[in-house]
This record gives structure tokens, sequence and C-alpha cells, in this order.
């Protein structure tokens, strides 16, 4: 059955079985590469995308459990002020290494300083605490999130 789906501001429709996570239905139907497949249980948060704001695990997620949702992929996130802030200081900060989970950590990041725009270093770490980065870049993480808040902080 066909579904609506409204992503980075565009209304897309796709024909695919309810039960298809999101995270395949955004990469083979739609073309949107930027969130990845890590561990397909949600666990890792390389697939994170935004459903209404909220950082969700697409990897899980049913595209039947979207709805009429509007979700921003990696792709769109910079549309918003908050998501360029953060793109530039992820940039400005050198934060990635191998980069495969930076786009699930940006998203991660966007949803926390749209919610919380001054957290606090224990805010962050519970925000973050579900995406993994092999290649430990978690310190200037941080330190992008605080210059993305306007903390004077980061480095």
């Amino acid at each position: 059955m066909p579904t609506m789906l409204k992503v980075n501001g565009t209304s897309r429709q796709v024909d695919v079985p309810g039960e298809k996570p999101l995270l395949w239905v955004l990469r083979e139907d739609l073309g949107y590469l930027g969130p990845k497949f890590g561990c397909g249980a949600g666990l890792c948060g390389a697939c994170t995308v935004h459903l209404d704001g909220q950082a969700i695990r697409s990897c899980i997620t049913p595209i039947n459990a979207v709805g009429e949702g509007a979700i921003t992929t990696i792709e769109g996130v910079a549309a918003s002020a908050v998501g360029k802030r953060v793109s530039d200081a992820w940039v400005d900060i050198d934060v990635p290494q191998c980069g495969y989970c930076q786009a699930g950590q940006i998203m991660s990041a966007v949803a926390l300083l749209e919610s919380n725009p001054a957290p606090s270093d224990s805010d962050i770490d519970a925000a973050m605490a579900g995406n993994l980065c092999r290649c430990g870049t978690y310190h200037r993480i941080r330190d992008a999130i605080k210059q993305a808040a306007g903390g004077a902080n980061a480095r």
C-alpha cells in the first residue's frame, strides 16, 4: 500500500510493506544514504534520524510507525539554525576520524540542543550515550556540541 512520507520538507510516496524499517526505506527507496546501518538493533546510533524533532533509531522503526510525522535526515539537518551550528562546529572542531557514525552523532546532538540549548556535560553524556564511535572522538564531539551551544569550553 502506498505511504506518503515527509522527508527533509519534501513529500515522497513509497510502496513498501508496513514493517519495513525506516532506515531501508530512506536508503533503498528514497536514496538518502546519510543514515547508516550499524547494528540493526537500535544500539549504536549510526541510523539516527529525527521524527518530529525527536532522535530515533531508523533501523528499528517500521515505516508504519512513522504516520504523518516529519522525518529529517543528515541531508536536511542543516536547514535549521541549530543543525547549521552543529554541522559547522563539527567541521571547526574536526570531529570525524573515519566518519561512519558521525551522521548519527550530529542528529543526536541537534536533537539535544533543540530541547536543551545550554546542556551541561552530564546532559551531553546522557543524550549522546546511545551513539557509539569506534574511533573514540567523544571529546571532540562534546567540544563541538559546546561550541554549537555557544559554550566557552569548546576547543
